[in-house]
């Protein structure tokens, strides 16, 4: 065997011993090891920590590893982003601390303002907003379990009355009959058919569609924050262009932090922390 592949080659010498003995070899070291190990797993993955880190993240991490869901903005200040009792705690001591303008929390997924209640002492405040879904971390779309058994179709096994329970929604949707009869000589009828075309453009349309998804959100947050500022119309016509050196251009004149933001939001990577805000702003 390689020399390397010796070094680090694994015996039965080398697997610790469980937890209050020793291994063969005598080494001390194996409670330690099982000890840290299981106080790591802990802090990490215990359900109670992470309700703890939601609540009391500036206990916990850097407001630079807090996920940029929220944003609030203070006139045309960017304020802070981070998760909803974050930025909603930041917007409530402004207010208490008498700060001028407007204050407006945005969902940075979407780019549209919403409303949130700020009633309450700080802990009952982050008690209630962090029990909110999507609160403190994206919601993730998940296939259902038994996905594999809705393309089974019409066509499949036999099963009981009524409608699988697979998370499926019945709605209507008009074809022309000779969509219709494409459909019911499909495998697995005219359902299964359907989920399939539409997963299959899902995947193949997946980067245009976010390139579309960005270029809303910007929008949502251009026309609630700088509807009202020069070149918004033909800034916005750049961003729907995915043109984002002339957007960049029409906007040179705008405040700072709302350029950065729009510029994070069309452009840039929502899973990286939001621009800080400009200095002096």
């Amino acid at each position: 065997m390689h020399a390397l592949g010796e070094r680090y080659s694994m015996t039965s010498m080398d697997i610790p011993a469980a937890p209050g003995k020793k291994s063969e070899d005598g080494n001390a070291w194996v409670d330690a090891v099982f000890v840290f190990a299981r106080v790591l797993l802990i802090f990490c993955f215990h359900p109670d920590i992470i309700r703890l880190i939601c609540k009391f993240p500036e206990s916990f991490m850097s407001p630079h590893l807090e996920p940029s869901l929220f944003s609030i903005f203070v006139g045309h200040r960017h304020l802070a982003s981070g998760t909803l009792p974050t930025v909603a705690l930041a917007g409530k001591h402004a207010h208490a601390d008498g700060t001028a303008g407007p204050i407006l929390i945005f969902e940075n997924r979407t780019g549209r303002s919403i409303d949130v209640d700020t009633r309450g002492s700080d802990e009952q405040l982050r008690e209630r907003l962090s029990r909110q879904p999507g609160a403190c971390a994206p919601i993730e779309e998940t296939a259902p379990a038994d996905a594999q058994a809705a393309d089974a179709g019409e066509g499949g096994a036999p099963r009981g009355r009524g409608r699988p329970k697979l998370g499926v929604v019945a709605r209507e949707v008009t074809l022309l009959p000779r969509h219709w009869e494409w459909l019911g000589t499909q495998p697995g009828g005219a359902s299964v058919a359907l989920r399939k075309l539409v997963e299959e453009a899902r995947r193949k349309h997946a980067q245009r569609d976010e390139r579309r998804t960005a270029h809303e959100r910007a929008y949502h947050f251009m026309s609630a924050m700088a509807g009202d500022l020069p070149g918004f119309e033909e800034a916005s016509r750049a961003l729907f262009a995915d043109d984002a050196a002339r957007m960049e251009t029409l906007i040179a004149g705008w405040p700072a932090d709302l350029r950065r933001h729009i510029g994070w939001l069309a452009f840039g990577d929502l899973t990286q922390p939001a621009p800080a805000a400009a200095a002096g702003a």
